[in-house]
């Protein structure tokens, strides 16, 4: 029972969220063999004020 957490900026859509989980469902039963129904995807949203990257949160101005 293969446990996937998904950390991401927040804004995808739900189409873009629903087509992640399918992906990674698909590609672990191909590798890891057992059923879908086994396969679970967590997404977590981080807000951009709350995510930094050498230094600078992703919610100031990036050149």
């Amino acid at each position: 029972m293969p446990i996937y957490r998904v950390e991401m900026l927040e804004g995808r859509t739900l189409e873009q969220k629903q087509k992640l989980a399918e992906e990674i469902t698909r590609v672990s039963v191909q590798v890891l063999g057992g059923s879908p129904d086994s396969v679970h995807v967590l997404i977590d949203e981080v807000r951009r004020e709350n995510w930094a990257t050498g230094g600078k949160l992703w919610s100031e101005p990036r050149s």
